[in-house]
């Protein structure tokens, strides 16, 4: 939070504690006693009292924060999985007063910010010519007036003063009639001093309104302009880079490493520095291995693995406790970097030579259909009959530059943004479009191997992604209270359900079944506009298990770029590591997966996917090769050589994990919608009445009724804001008399803790289903 919030927050009176509280540090020390202050909406604590003026431990922003209670002394406070802090008090009452406090000071401090963005919006806009007319007019007339009673005022002080003069020197006339003038005079002054300070009074506070107005507008250019001109010097030395580079390949000299990485790393789309290396050799390209060498496929990349620190080391670590800034799992954490090699296994001929995309198709674990490369056994008489598109996306052309100009710096989620940049599907419902290739799980859960079940979930968690290489549009954010049932039991055979369970922060909860797998996940997120890209940073984890054997996996998703928010071509890259963890039947197995960065000037295949399987001994059993808008292939390692740092290894063939399905018929005219996509609104009997496909805006948007759309939204945005401000009236009213204040409970999802983890997340009730076949709904809130 900035200074400037934090100030905010303390004018309007948040509420402040002290008091001594027991965090959880670590598995060594447990529980120890640390001194806690709530100040300005902000959970800050100490070692002790002393240290609260040089050596803050920790702290958490209370706006967007989740608070829970444990047990009867018991409460956890996380942001979203990069904080979480584990509190214990002495006793119930502590522990409520503590809770109340929180959850009084988290409502002020949503309110308090909101109002700021509010009065932030209303400031940031350029001010109408008229109203600067009206104002500079009005000063005018005001200053017009003081004039003319400076003007009497000089007039009668003249007069005053000619009296007065006449009063010592004249003495024919009577001193009565004397007095009696100067009386008048007098008068005449005392009303024309008055009126000229009522009249510079005016002009004053006219000047201060306006003035205050436009200072902070002047601010909010001036920052605007030191942005533009920041991105204006990044995109030139780009174009200076990529000239530069474009010459050399005219002249046919290689562009140096150096070069070549440094501009990279300036045009990856990232918060933080990012290293990027290029393959010595090609170790995967989209049209296969090289006719020069088909027996033997070499290749290189750079992976990057997270190692669990020691206990010994975890009691170091305890010594010299800091800021909480981050989880207590990522403190745990160090990153290794290895340099892996791979050397394909030599082939026997086999009297012919075809593509590589033959040879790995012969590989496929099941016979190729043209929905699936798994196969599928579906009876038509069985399958609904459902749509297969959407209607075509209007012309509707807007100014994107006056709009996103004052969203430079702010998180997408809190600004209202008209729906000409949205998708007609919720964010629950693009959720669900996770799920379209869940025959790899279903393939996966007949694998007895656990390292191959893993590289099949992996395939699994990259396809995910397919849809997003030219996806753009956003998905339009879910009321608290929302819901979305998609069961297709007929053909992909699950069925999951999705609820908005959070606003401050927003929180989705999802959980999709099936006969061989239960799959649920958390999903929320942070996005910034950064003036030339939107990046989007996932939070919270997904989990899926496997009932028969037993075995359960868990990952977070990677960091989402879109690039050429301004001018260009939109476009969308995918970034970072991704960790598959195995636990219960499968603990210790692990997959790490590389999402390289795009760049201009790698070697390697361009959106690509590296990865590799390691089972509990940390011996990589598999490799993941591919891109995360087309296909994955995987790979056993036969042989494992070189040092821990550089290893070369030998693998088997490569077999089809994964393929993109190919595009509907002119999808670019709807969306880019797949045909899931376009089945996902599809209007339903007997779903709940806060199901996503009975929004009002969204499906005026889809219709094509886009100004009536605008309308809606503005109108359920408001209704949401009208029931948040009711619960927070309440609570505060119940805060005041002393008395807890129930937190808002999703309708279908309750908070519990994650087995093997402090984490806690949203599971669901298996109530849904039931009262869905009843078609009892009682309980559902009025969100539309």
């Amino acid at each position: 939070m900035t200074d400037a919030a934090g100030n905010a927050l303390a004018e309007k009176g948040l509420p402040e504690m002290k008091g001594w509280l027991l965090k959880w540090t670590n598995y060594i020390k447990g529980y120890q006693r640390r001194w806690f202050v709530l100040s300005k909406g902000v959970l800050s604590y100490y070692r002790n009292q002393s240290e609260i003026n040089h050596t803050c431990r920790g702290t958490i922003s209370l706006h967007g924060a989740l608070i829970h209670t444990v047990d009867s002394c018991t409460f956890v406070i996380s942001n979203g999985g990069t904080q979480t802090f584990h509190i214990k008090a002495g006793t119930e009452v502590e522990r409520q007063s503590w809770v109340t406090a929180l959850e009084l000071a988290k409502a002020k401090a949503i309110r308090a910010i909101e109002c700021e963005e509010e009065e932030e919006t209303e400031t940031a806009h350029v001010v109408p010519s008229q109203e600067i007319s009206s104002v500079v007019r009005d000063l005018t007339d005001r200053l017009e007036s003081m004039r003319t009673c400076y003007d009497l005022i000089t007039k009668h002080g003249a007069a005053l003063q000619r009296a007065l003069n006449d009063l010592e020197t004249n003495e024919e006339e009577s001193l009565g009639s004397r007095t009696k003038i100067v009386n008048e005079r007098a008068t005449l002054f005392r009303i024309t001093s008055n009126a000229m300070i009522n009249a510079g009074n005016d002009y004053l506070h006219t000047a201060e309104a306006q003035g205050h107005k436009w200072s902070k507008m002047l601010h909010h250019e001036r920052e605007q302009r030191q942005r533009l001109e920041e991105i204006i010097e990044q995109m030139a030395k780009q174009q200076s880079q990529m000239e530069q580079a474009a010459v050399l390949v005219r002249q046919n000299k290689p562009v140096s490493s150096s070069s070549g990485a440094g501009t990279a790393g300036s045009l990856v789309t990232s918060d933080e520095e990012m290293e990027f290396f290029d393959a010595e050799e090609h170790g995967y390209s989209g049209s296969g291995r090289s006719p020069e060498s088909p027996d033997c496929e070499r290749g290189t990349f750079i992976l990057k693995m997270n190692k669990r620190r020691s206990s010994s080391e975890d009691q170091v670590e305890g010594h010299l406790e800091g800021s909480s800034s981050e989880s207590d799992e990522q403190k745990r954490t160090v990153q290794t970097v290895q340099q892996v090699c791979l050397v394909s296994a030599p082939r026997v001929a086999s009297g012919g030579q075809g593509d590589d995309d033959d040879d790995v198709d012969k590989a496929l674990p099941a016979k190729e259909s043209a929905d699936s490369i798994y196969g599928r056994n579906w009876n038509p008489d069985l399958i609904k009959k459902r749509r297969d598109r959407v209607p075509d996306k209007p012309n509707h052309p807007i100014s994107l530059w006056g709009i996103m100009k004052n969203c430079i710096g702010k998180d997408l989620s809190k600004i209202p943004m008209p729906i000409n940049f949205n998708e007609p599907l919720s964010m629950l419902q693009r959720l669900v479009e996770d799920y379209e290739y869940t025959e790899i799980l279903d393939y996966a859960a007949t694998c007895q191997d656990e390292c191959e079940q893993l590289a099949y979930i992996a395939a699994f968690t990259v396809s995910a992604y397919a849809t997003t290489t030219n996806r753009t549009g956003k998905p339009f954010n879910p009321l608290l209270g929302e819901t979305y049932e998609c069961d297709r039991m007929d053909d992909y055979g699950w069925r999951c359900l999705a609820e908005q369970v959070s606003h401050h922060p927003p929180v989705a909860a999802l959980h999709c079944e099936s006969k061989n797998w239960t799959c649920w996940q958390e999903f929320s997120m942070t996005s910034k506009f950064r003036g030339k890209y939107v990046q989007v940073n996932p939070l919270g984890g997904v989990y899926v298990q496997f009932p028969n054997s037993g075995r359960r996996y868990s990952w977070r998703k990677v960091t989402t770029t879109v690039n050429n928010i301004i001018v260009g071509k939109l476009w969308v890259d995918q970034h970072g590591e991704m960790e598959i963890r195995g636990s219960q039947a499968a603990e210790g197995h692990k997959c790490i997966l590389n999402f390289i960065p795009y760049s201009y000037f790698s070697r390697d295949v361009q959106r690509s996917v590296k990865g590799v399987v390691m089972n509990k001994d940390n011996e990589v059993k598999w490799v993941v090769r591919g891109t995360w808008d087309m296909k994955i292939e995987i790979a056993p390692v036969l042989k494992t050589s070189g040092s821990v740092s550089s290893p070369t290894y030998t693998t088997g063939e490569f077999k089809l994990a994964w393929r993109r399905r190919p595009a509907p018929p002119d999808s670019d005219k709807f969306y880019n919608f797949t045909t899931l996509a376009c089945q996902l609104n599809e209007e339903e009997e007997g779903v709940a009445p806060t199901d996503s496909r009975l929004r009002p805006d969204q499906r005026l948007m889809e219709q094509g009724d886009w100004d009536e759309s605008n309308k809606e939204k503005l109108r359920l945005e408001e209704k949401q804001r009208t029931e948040r401000r009711r619960r927070e009236a309440e609570a505060e009213e119940a805060a005041a008399e002393g008395r807890p204040y129930p937190a808002y409970e999703p309708m279908w999802f309750k908070r519990e803790k994650e087995e093997g983890s402090e984490e806690y997340v949203h599971v669901f009730k298996n109530t849904y289903w039931e009262a869905k076949a009843a078609q009892n709904f009682e309980g559902c809130p009025d969100i539309y």
